[in-house]
Parts: structure tokens; C-alpha cells; sequence
């Protein structure tokens, strides 16, 4: 039986499904991306979004906020909850509670209108590289090659379940908070900046900065006894963040000055 997403994988052409209600934002998104080389689909609505994901299998979907009947937020949980898709979220505002509503629905990149097209088709680009073109797909199927779990303390990472359990528990965490994580894990006691982690986990070397706030204190909230007061994954004022392993473990001396907060 054939998985119900990422078949578009399997093929030269990446395929990538516009929605939004405006149809000059559409045609102009469209076209870009069509001759950056992907395979484009185009819809108006919420309702027809999950159907047309459902049928056609998208690589990654280009997602407007403000949608006529179902809103943008239910459509990307409803595409989250149905299989592994990216989503590029835009905001017609930019405003810091609808970037930060997007990311936690599960998008994983967001533009604010108005927007570059040329930008958009660089995030897409990307976004479906950093995810290694379909790999979380492969992920959920069984396809992919396995790969060294990932241990912190009583933090324990599944790069290929992408699991994550802490204590024996599964913690829920969403598709760039695991890979935020699994990258400041993968390198403990190293002080990571903002821009840094833009970089190695977004794949940006420009954005909001805010961003990789917001998905740190996500985290901490699932993987810290009291979040207020953090004990693994620290603040490094003036510097950024850093992955703290507990002395019974760590084997790697702290990088730089910079005291936990």
C-alpha cells in the first residue's frame, strides 16, 4: 500500500500546493514557483486544500492565514494530523501572535504580505532541504536508514521515530521544536546565537530572530522541571542558548562565560 503523502518524492519534480483566496497572490506565487522547477497546484479555500493534499500528495504547501470558511491554522493541523507535509505560512499582518499561533499549529516557516516572491521560492527551497526532500515522509513510513538515538540526561531522541522521551515518557514536541532540540543536543555545551540557530536548523541566514525564542521557551515547557528556571537548555545572556547535560553526563566543558538562566 502506498504511503498517503510524499509520493511526489519518488519523482524528479517537487510538488508544491498554493491556497489562497487571492488570486493575483496566487498566479504571481504560482509562476515563480513553477519556474523555480516544481510542480504547482492552486486552490482558493480551506475545504479544498485538505481534499486536494489528500488526493495529489504535496511535497510542501504555501498556506494563507485569512481563508474563507476554514481558516489557515485549522488547515495546517488538519494537514499535520494527516500526514508529514511542510508549510509555509502567510500572514497578511506579520503580527508577532499570528507568527507565533502559525508555529505552533506546526507551520514551519511563515512570510508576511507583502512579501517577495523570489524570498518565498528561496524559503521553500529551503524548507524541503532542511527536511531532506520528503525525509519526514520516509520517516513515518519505515523508510528511513536508522539513525543513533540521541541522549541528554533523561532526554532520549529518536532521529528516525523522531520520537522523544523523558523519563520513560513521550513528549510531544512539534516538527522544528524536535529538530531544534535534537540540534542543541547533538552539540552540548556549545553556545548556539539566534542567528546561528536560524541557520542550522531554519536554513535562514536572514529572519526574525524572535522565532527561535519562541520555540526555545516551547520547548522548555516539555522538557524542564520548572521552565521559569531551566536547568538544561540555558540562556547564555548576551550570547543565546546552550544544551546543559548534567554533571553525572556531561563530558564536555561549557562553552564561553554565561551564567544558566
Amino acid at each position: 500500500m502506498a504511503p498517503a503523502w510524499g509520493t511526489g518524492n519518488a519523482g524528479p519534480v517537487e510538488r508544491v500546493l498554493v491556497v489562497d483566496d487571492d488570486p493575483t497572490v496566487a498566479e504571481v506565487v504560482s509562476s515563480y514557483l513553477q519556474r523555480a522547477g516544481y510542480a504547482v497546484e492552486v486552490v482558493e479555500d480551506g475545504s479544498a486544500a485538505v481534499d486536494v493534499a489528500v488526493r495529489w500528495r504535496p511535497d510542501l504547501v504555501v498556506l494563507d492565514l485569512l481563508l474563507p470558511g476554514v481558516d489557515g491554522l485549522e488547515v495546517c493541523r488538519q494537514l499535520k494530523q494527516a500526514g508529514p507535509v511542510q508549510v509555509v505560512m502567510l500572514t497578511a499582518l506579520g503580527e508577532e501572535d499570528d507568527r507565533v499561533l502559525g508555529l505552533e499549529t506546526g507551520a514551519d516557516d511563515y512570510m508576511s504580505k507583502p512579501f517577495s516572491p523570489r524570498e518565498l521560492v528561496l524559503r521553500v527551497r529551503s524548507v524541503l532541504r532542511r527536511t531532506g526532500s520528503g525525509s519526514d515522509a520516509a520517516t513515518a513510513w519505515g523508510l528511513a536508514r536508522p539513525e543513533e538515538v540521541l541522549r541528554a540526561g533523561d532526554l532520549e531522541l529518536d532521529l528516525v521515530s523522531r520520537v522523544i522521551r523523558r523519563r520513560g515518557q513521550m513528549v510531544a514536541l512539534r516538527g522544528r521544536e524536535f529538530d531544534l532540540l535534537a540540534h542543541l543536543v547533538a552539540n552540548p555545551a556549545r553556545t548556539f546565537s539566534r542567528l546561528e540557530l536560524l541557520e542550522s536548523v531554519w536554513g535562514w541566514s536572514v529572519g526574525d530572530q524572535s522565532t527561535v525564542t519562541v520555540h526555545v521557551h516551547r520547548i522548555r515547557e516539555k522538557i524542564e522541571d520548572d521552565p521559569t528556571t531551566p536547568r538544561l537548555l540555558v540562556t547564555v545572556w548576551g550570547r543565546g542558548y546552550r544544551l546543559d547535560l548534567p554533571p553525572e553526563v556531561a563530558t564536555v566543558p561549557h562553552s564561553g562565560p554565561g551564567s544558566p538562566q
